[in-house]
């Protein structure tokens, strides 16, 4: 049965004493450290967080949607690292949770969405232009080869959520095990660290993949690129929580002003937004978290450029936003924005 509305109340109320009382004044020591303390991703777990996009009946919180865009939106804003790492698992519980594979669901739903495996997304089979990780169909499954870029959460993570394409330009998608820390990888894996100026507390990397087998009974299903296209684009709806947590943060440390009633409007239209209008109110919310930091820099003063500020990573994090999760609709939309050309682009 769908969460009931005393339940949202109360899971949207935790999330704002984890975010006050243990994400924020822990944030500028887990950017300092560039590890995500594995005792926050424990505490979501344990709070039922993981289940965020779950079922009920496989132990998750099944939360409306505009609510468990709230819940994001509240972490982010405490510490975008940590919320960074903990968002990826909803994708896959996600698509676990959809897929007509009945063993990979018996298996892994629960532990998924109880936050007992913690998992992650590799999804180079999907960027546009020639596959960056292909599939190919061998007896018994794929192999796997190839590359993907802005996997996060390693180290951290458990479980991994491939996206490879096949010859057909079918994306198939395949669930690996990811080796525990410390312990050797598979020959057919690789990982090389990304040195990035924000969210260095995220464990992201690009994955390598060289002939690596997944078995039929670890394939979470297959759908065309076209399709998953226009699937993607109804998804973009969370992701946007993100940058609207920061911006929060950012009107929070300022102080009560017009950044108030444009955080609320820039929610209402991606909370109203269908398929066509989300990539435009994705721009929008990324545009508002990028001038909000730089309002609190301007605010705060030469202060705000002091290594131990949380304006300056604000700004970094906002810098990072700009990029994270783009698609060329967005990417044309944000520049528009940004060179006052208007959402559709700089030619307007």
């Amino acid at each position: 049965m769908p969460i009931m509305l005393d339940d949202t109340a109360r899971v949207l109320a935790r999330a704002r004493e984890l975010a006050t009382e243990v994400l924020a004044p822990a944030a500028m020591q887990v950017e300092a450290s560039q590890q995500v303390p594995p005792a926050h991703l424990d505490l979501l777990a344990a709070e039922g967080f993981y289940g965020l996009a779950g079922p009920r009946e496989a132990g998750g919180l099944d939360l409306p949607l505009p609510a468990a865009g709230q819940v994001i939106e509240t972490l982010a804003g405490a510490c975008l690292s940590t919320t960074f790492v903990w968002t990826q698992q909803h994708s896959v519980v996600r698509t676990v949770a959809r897929s007509a594979n009945a063993g990979l669901r018996a298996a892994l739903l629960g532990p998924l969405c109880r936050g007992e495996r913690r998992a992650g997304l590799a999804l180079g089979g999907t960027l546009p232009g020639p596959p960056r990780l292909r599939a190919r169909a061998v007896p018994g499954g794929y192999l796997l080869n190839g590359s993907s870029p802005w996997v996060t959460g390693w180290g951290l993570t458990d479980t991994l959520l491939v996206a490879a394409r096949d010859e057909q330009d079918t994306i198939v998608w395949a669930v690996l095990d990811v080796p525990a820390p410390g312990t050797l990888l598979a020959e057919t894996l690789s990982a090389e660290p990304l040195q990035l100026v924000a969210v260095m507390a995220s464990r992201t990397v690009e994955l390598r993949i060289s002939e690596h087998f997944v078995p039929e009974d670890r394939v979470a299903g297959t759908i065309p690129l076209a399709e998953w296209q226009q699937q993607d684009r109804a998804g973009l709806r969370m992701n946007g929580s993100l940058a609207l947590g920061l911006a929060a943060r950012c009107a929070q440390l300022i102080g009560p002003g017009p950044l108030d009633d444009q955080l609320i409007a820039c929610r209402a239209g991606l909370d109203g937004a269908g398929p066509d209008r989300l990539p435009a109110a994705r721009a929008a919310a990324c545009e508002l978290a990028m001038r909000a930091a730089a309002a609190l820099v301007v605010t705060q003063g030469a202060t705000a450029i002091l290594a131990s500020q949380d304006a300056q990573r604000l700004a970094r994090e906002a810098l990072f936003l700009l990029v994270f999760g783009s698609r060329p609709t967005i990417k044309q939309a944000l520049a528009g924005l940004l060179t006052g050309g208007g959402a559709d682009g700089p030619e307007g």
